[in-house]
């Protein structure tokens, strides 16, 4: 799951990177209120982290500006501003979480599952299609209640997949939501990954599309 985390303090931004990425998420890292709103305008994040008190462009212009492009990506306000009214104003401008400092780790991880299983409609933590069922807390995956193991980007590829179930998803929209920056992607990585994960799940569930990507079928094996 990739996320962008938009905060100037370098020590809490480095700190906040780093335990993400030890909860499984790919973070991207911004110091300044208007790389924020170029990056969100991406389309690139299943979620954001945004400081209020940012450099060049405050956290609530930035939250205005692109709620106001109708860019839907879930964002959490993460900032030292307590006051009741901040807390209403920031609200009110489209985020849909809101957190003081200093925030727990694991709580912080939790509400960024939270934003995203509501953002695809998914009103449970566990993700499930067909015998298939992914726990994105535990980063565990059992295929009909064994447990089955699988590499870092077999299991991103997979909750991205089932996220949005259903639904058409080209390898390029695929590498976007795996990939941090920094990360050298090779040329049929997505491809590879697809191979593992239907040698270990099964050929039915992740269906090629001629032309276009991969689509996880809600109920592998139908036509």
């Amino acid at each position: 799951m990739r996320i962008l985390l938009a905060e100037d303090d370098t020590l809490l931004g480095d700190g906040l990177r780093a335990g993400l990425r030890q909860l499984g998420f790919q973070v991207d890292w911004v110091r300044d209120g208007a790389a924020a709103e170029r990056e969100l305008a991406s389309g690139a994040y299943a979620a954001a982290v945004l400081d209020l008190g940012l450099p060049l462009k405050d956290g609530l212009e930035v939250l205005r500006s692109v709620r106001q492009q109708k860019i839907s990506t879930p964002v959490l306000v993460l900032t030292a501003r307590d006051a009741l009214p901040d807390r209403i104003l920031g609200l009110d401008l489209g985020a849909d979480d809101y957190v003081i400092k200093p925030v727990d780790l694991y709580e912080l991880g939790a509400r960024l599952r939270a934003l995203v299983r509501r953002a695809h409609g998914q009103p449970l933590e566990t993700l499930q299609v067909g015998d298939v069922e992914l726990c994105p807390a535990s980063r565990e995956v059992r295929l009909a209640g064994v447990l089955v193991t699988l590499a870092t980007r077999e299991f991103d590829l997979l909750h991205t997949l089932m996220l949005n179930a259903g639904r058409v998803m080209s390898r390029e929209q695929i590498e976007q939501h795996l990939y941090s920056w920094g990360h050298e992607v090779e040329s049929n990585a997505v491809e590879v990954h697809v191979h593992h994960l239907r040698r270990k799940l099964g050929p039915g569930l992740i269906q090629t599309v001629r032309g276009i990507g991969y689509t996880l079928v809600r109920e592998p094996g139908a036509t």
